[in-house]
């Protein structure tokens, strides 16, 4: 993405994956689609028209996602064609790990997390001005930081405190569990909705330098130019729905409540040693 500028990490995660990127075609249309775009159809025998956007029923009132339960267990049915792949769902905290826990437990896949803090600006730490990941992953928009005049030792201080954040979360998270071994396995990246695609990015990313082979973004609602986006980074990404007015992630769910530190831990601790 343009404007986006990445740690040394980052990098060569990038350049690793560089002679793999695919965009979907220049004339491909703002749709419905569900699923939004695919690198490596051949790979698995995926379905032809790799790359395009499907189109989908119109996106009216019915079909808002009751909860994230809900958004789940209609994402999972998009991804029925990978439990062959014997994957590993990892969702993003914190409202990703309900959606993942039904995707995990549709596809009889083991969970994990992948755990992602955004890095927010000196007096509004709410505006994202990047995103940090474990593992080391850096991601921050270079283009955001001169426009807020952020000074280089600012903008240290504020991602090493996003570090500090997420280390601490690492460990209520996992419990002192190692994460899970990605290494040559494929992995699917699930979130419970996708704005921007910072948080995303940087999971991909994260995953990525954990060893996955192949990488799949698994949301039920995106926007649509993020999704197209994201095309250049995950191996492939499915959405249950791409409206053009999302404007943000909640409205398009009955009951967005937040999930809970307990909710969570006891999610991974029925899932993190299921599956193969």
């Amino acid at each position: 993405m343009a404007g986006w500028r990445c740690t040394a990490s980052c990098r060569r995660w990038a350049r690793r994956r560089r002679h793999l990127s695919h965009r979907p075609p220049s004339g491909a249309r703002a749709s419905r689609g569900h699923i939004v775009g695919q690198r490596h159809a051949a790979r698995t025998g995926a379905d032809a028209g790799a790359g395009a956007i499907e189109d989908s029923p119109a996106f009216g009132a019915g079909a808002h996602f009751s909860d994230r339960r809900d958004a789940g267990r209609r994402l999972a049915a998009r991804l029925e064609r990978f439990r062959g792949a014997r994957p590993v769902v990892v969702g993003i905290p914190r409202g990703g790990v309900p959606v993942a826990a039904e995707v995990a437990r549709a596809l009889d896949a083991p969970l994990d997390v992948v755990l992602v803090r955004k890095v927010g600006a000196p007096r509004n730490r709410e505006f994202a001005i990047g995103a940090v990941a474990e593992g080391g992953v850096r991601m921050l928009s270079a283009h955001t930081v001169r426009a807020l005049g952020i000074s280089a030792r600012d903008l240290e201080a504020l991602t090493a405190g996003a570090e500090r954040e997420l280390a601490e979360e690492l460990g209520r998270y996992r419990g002192g569990r190692a994460p899970r071994s990605l290494s040559g396995r494929t992995v699917v990246v699930v979130d419970d909705g996708l704005a921007t695609g910072r948080s995303a990015r940087a999971a991909i990313a994260a995953v990525s330098m954990r060893g996955a082979a192949r990488v799949v973004l698994a949301v039920p609602v995106a926007a649509p130019e993020s999704a197209r986006e994201l095309c250049a980074c995950a191996d492939d990404v499915v959405c249950v729905q791409t409206p053009p007015d999302m404007w943000a992630v909640g409205l398009w769910y009955e009951d967005f409540s937040p999930t809970g530190d307990a909710e969570l831990v006891a999610l991974l601790a029925g899932g993190i040693h299921s599956g193969q």
